[in-house]
């Protein structure tokens, strides 16, 4: 069973900046990619904010792009956001996906970070 412990949240004007990181409570092989998706008030889906795969290979949801960065260490099974010039459309509970496996995949959740920008 993997555990991802998600850190970095909080209360944060906008315009600032936050570090989300999650790590897993194992060692994960076979990682295919690692992501961060968020639910916002009021939404009951949640949507992908940004993903890496194993490869390096990067994609972010439109409204983060060039104001979010993913980065990983698949060493420690990592992965991290930094996100700059926040918005209050930001504010949602941010959670950390990682997808492994050969084959058949398996995945996990964190149990999310709740992220605040106030206006």
């Amino acid at each position: 069973q993997v555990q991802l412990v998600e850190s970095g949240g909080g209360l944060v004007q906008a315009g600032g900046s936050l570090r989300l990181s999650c790590a897993a409570s194992r060692s994960i092989f076979n990682i295919n990619a690692m992501g961060w998706y968020r639910q916002a008030p009021g939404k009951q889906q949640r949507e992908l904010v940004a993903r890496i795969t194993s490869g390096g290979r990067t994609n972010y949801a439109d409204s983060v792009k060039g104001r979010f960065t993913i980065s990983s260490d698949n060493a420690k099974s990592t992965v991290y956001l930094q996100m700059n010039s926040l918005k209050p459309e930001d504010t949602a509970v941010y959670y950390c996906n990682v997808l492994w496996g050969m084959g058949a995949l398996s995945d996990a959740w964190g149990q999310g970070t709740q992220v605040t920008v106030s206006s």
